[in-house]
C-alpha cells in the first residue's frame, strides 16, 4: 500500500502535464504531498481490515462510511466534482463512473486475500460503491489482480498475459510510444493500461515510479496505480519509504502500520 501512496506523492507535482515528460527529476520536492489518491487508499484499507470475513453488504457499507469519514477529515485533497458530492451525501449511491478513482484506491485489496478470485471480488466491491460502470470495475479488478500476481511471485510476462486475456487491455505499446501523445485524462481505460505498462517496463521500484511520471497526464493517479504494482513486485527501498512516511500525518501512518501488521498475521 505504501507504494501506491508514494506514487501519488511523487507524481502530484507533475499532474496536469506540469512535467517535461522525462525520467530525470527530483524524486521528492516541497510539493510532493499526498492527494485524494492516498486519502482514499487509506480509507479503503481501513474498511477492508474492519470487514475481513464479513458479507458483501457489510463490506460495502464499511467502504462508504470509511471513505466519507476520511473525505471529511481531508476535504481539500483534490477530489473530482462528482465524488466530492458523493462524499457529502447522507444516502450515497454509485453514479456509473468509469473514472480512474476506482483503480487509484484499490491497492489494499491486492494484499489482504488468499486467492485471486477473492481479490477480484473485493476489488469489485471497492469500485461499485461509486464507480459501478463496467470500465470502472474493470480498472479496479485489473489493478488489484496485478498486485496479487506480483506479490505471489508471478513473472511480468505472466502478469501481462493475465491482464490482457482477462481484461482486454492493450499492453502492446511501449512507454516511448505512449509518451508523446499522452494527455491528462481521468478514465480507467486511458490510465490503467498506461500504468501497467510503466510497471512492466520499469527495472526496479524507483524506475517504475520515474517511468510512470514521465508519461505525463494524470500522473499522480497513474503513478499511484503503478507504484502499488511496483511495491508488490520489487518491494520499496527503505530510504524512499522513510521519506514518504515523513510526509504523512499520524492518522494515516497508524492505518499503514495496522495494515502491515495484519498482512504479516495473515501470511504466517
Amino acid at each position: 500500500m505504501i507504494g501506491a501512496i508514494l506514487g501519488d506523492m511523487i507524481g502530484a507535482p507533475y499532474e496536469f502535464d506540469r512535467g517535461n515528460k522525462t525520467k530525470e527529476f527530483p524524486l521528492f520536492v516541497d510539493e510532493s504531498r499526498f492527494t485524494d489518491d492516498s486519502v482514499m487508499t487509506i480509507a479503503v484499507a481501513e474498511a477492508l481490515m474492519d470487514t475481513i470475513g464479513k458479507t458483501d453488504k457489510e463490506i460495502r457499507n464499511a467502504l462508504v462510511v470509511s471513505m466519507q469519514k476520511w473525505g471529511h477529515i481531508y476535504p481539500y485533497a483534490g477530489y473530482g466534482v462528482r465524488f466530492s458530492v458523493w462524499l457529502k451525501m447522507e444516502d450515497p449511491h454509485p453514479y456509473r463512473s468509469f473514472g480512474n478513482g476506482s483503480a487509484m484506491r484499490v491497492s489494499p485489496a491486492g494484499w489482504l486475500y488468499d486467492t485471486l478470485e477473492e481479490t477480484r471480488h473485493i476489488a469489485r466491491l471497492t469500485a461499485e460503491v461509486t464507480h459501478n460502470h463496467p470500465e470502472g470495475i474493470k480498472g479496479a479488478e485489473a489493478t488489484a489482480s496485478a498486485i496479487f500476481l506480483a506479490r505471489t511471485g508471478k513473472s511480468k510476462e505472466e502478469i501481462r498475459d493475465y491482464i490482457v486475456s482477462e481484461f482486454g487491455y492493450d499492453l502492446s505499446r511501449t512507454c516511448d510510444e505512449i509518451r508523446p501523445g499522452y494527455r491528462h485524462v481521468e478514465s480507467c481505460q486511458e490510465t490503467v493500461p498506461e500504468a501497467i505498462t510503466a510497471f512492466l517496463e520499469g527495472t526496479d521500484f524507483e524506475d517504475v515510479i520515474r517511468t510512470a511520471v514521465s508519461l505525463g497526464g494524470d500522473c499522480d493517479t497513474l503513478t499511484c496505480i503503478a507504484g502499488g504494482m511496483a511495491e508488490a513486485f520489487y518491494g520499496v527501498p527503505a530510504d524512499i519509504a522513510e521519506e514518504g512516511r515523513n510526509r504523512l500525518p499520524a492518522n494515516m501512518l497508524a492505518v499503514i502500520g495496522r495494515f502491515g501488521g495484519l498482512r504479516k498475521e495473515r501470511t504466517k
